[in-house]
């Protein structure tokens, strides 16, 4: 067995994330800064498609942060997104980027992956089983591409996570620091709204499982962004990950 960073080592002797992700991404977290994009496959689908992260930015820097691009097959407009930060390169964060959480969904633009789960009620915090639409699986975690983020944010802890979703046009406030939320929705010209809190939802977990940080919904407008306003989300990601 290769070594381990000391937290990836007791991760792995504890369950939490398999052998294959705590050396890749334990590696990744080791390296120092990243001069280029550091690709890591975090697992597959249920239908058995890659799901990557890429790491841009500097390894060394405790400002870690997460974006995830799409979560539902059928709200991709955040991939563009995800891809367009790949080629960043800022200074100061150590950010990672899931562009496409739910390949199975995206291919047969559904909202779920591939046997109709909605990965955005899969999660383990105040899950409710829930049907049609909005199907939450037989139990919590239950779809791979759900434990895959659940395993890869358990071990990154971002201090601030964004989670990108259409078409409500408003930036979500999701329980975190409302401080970045607010700048975000500001950055990019949408208004910060209060949303339904889900059961089982990502960001709802995530701010309640790391207390002092901050998971947020984007709800991007319909269809797919402009190359102008690509840029500008990109921008307001790298901003609000920079601050205190």
């Amino acid at each position: 067995m290769p070594p381990l960073l000391p937290l990836a080592r007791r991760a792995l002797l504890a369950g939490l994330i398999p052998y294959a992700l705590t050396v890749s991404v334990g590696s990744a977290l080791a390296a120092g800064a990243v001069a280029t994009p550091r690709v890591v496959l975090l697992g597959r689908s249920l239908e058995g498609k890659p799901i990557d992260a890429v790491e841009v930015g500097d390894s060394d820097s405790s400002r870690k942060e997460l974006v995830v691009g799409c979560i539902h097959g059928n709200e991709p407009a955040g991939i563009a997104i995800a891809r367009r930060l790949e080629h960043s390169a800022p200074r100061g964060i150590d950010l990672w980027l899931i562009p496409n959480l739910n390949p199975d969904g995206r291919l047969a633009r559904t909202r779920g992956n591939g046997r109709g789960v909605d990965l955005n009620r899969n999660f383990p915090w105040r899950w409710q089983r829930l049907s049609g639409v909005y199907y939450s699986g037989p139990h919590p975690l239950s779809e791979p591409e759900s434990r895959i983020a659940f395993r890869f944010i358990r071990r990154l802890r971002p201090r601030i996570s964004i989670w990108f979703h259409q078409h409500e046009d408003a930036v979500d406030e999701s329980g975190g620091k409302l401080a970045i939320e607010r700048r975000f929705a500001a950055l990019v010209g949408l208004p910060l709204a209060h949303l339904a809190h889900e059961p089982g939802s990502a960001v709802s977990w995530e701010n309640y499982a790391f207390p002092g940080t901050t998971a947020f919904v984007v709800e991007l407008p319909a269809g797919a962004l402009t190359a102008v306003a690509t840029a500008r989300y990109a921008r307001a990601v790298v901003d609000v990950g920079k601050r205190p």
